[in-house]
């Protein structure tokens, strides 16, 4: 009997299952969209609604009433908080300031599960995990380029390395 069982086994231990859910929302919130079987994806989906909804707790008008010492430990805490859960910074950052504006006045159902057709190895049923509101695959590369442009130092100018040589046959 499955009593007072609400936990998804998925035919793994507790570390692999909970790994394994946090790393398919992390690349859920990256690329906005992952394809796996449904089961996996129904207990991804609310693991993925809670930590929007966290996210969205940062937001301005919903810490309108508190004073700004209060104000800031929320914040920090959320944060925290989303860092323990997902472990990446970049995505912590996209959370806080990309969807969680996009969503702020979407009270849930951030994500939609769209069912593929089964898969012909062990006829599991398939299907497509995606944000509602979510960016084209163009839109997604054209940030990762802009944010590799960011972090490229300038290049430094290359002194000419003729000049030592020409040194060093002088002092000879």
């Amino acid at each position: 009997m499955n009593k007072r069982n609400k936990v998804k086994q998925l035919n793994r231990s507790a570390d692999h299952r909970k790994a394994m859910i946090q790393n398919m929302v992390i690349s859920l919130l990256r690329h906005e969209r992952i394809e796996s079987s449904v089961a996996k994806l129904k207990v991804a989906r609310s693991y993925a609604e809670r930590i929007i909804t966290r996210a969205k707790k940062n937001l301005d008008a919903n810490l309108a009433n508190l004073d700004e010492q209060k104000k800031n430990a929320a914040i920090l805490h959320n944060t925290r908080y989303l860092y323990s859960h997902l472990g990446d910074q970049e995505i912590v950052t996209k959370l806080l300031k990309d969807l969680a504006n996009r969503y702020a006045e979407r009270v849930g159902g951030y994500t939609r599960i769209i069912r593929l057709v089964n898969r012909p190895s062990d006829n599991t049923a398939m299907g497509i995990l995606e944000l509602v509101d979510r960016k084209t695959q163009d839109e997604l590369k054209a940030e990762v380029r802009a944010k590799r442009e960011e972090k490229k130092p300038a290049k430094k100018e290359e002194k000419p390395k003729k000049a030592k040589k020409e040194k060093v046959a002088a002092a000879k």
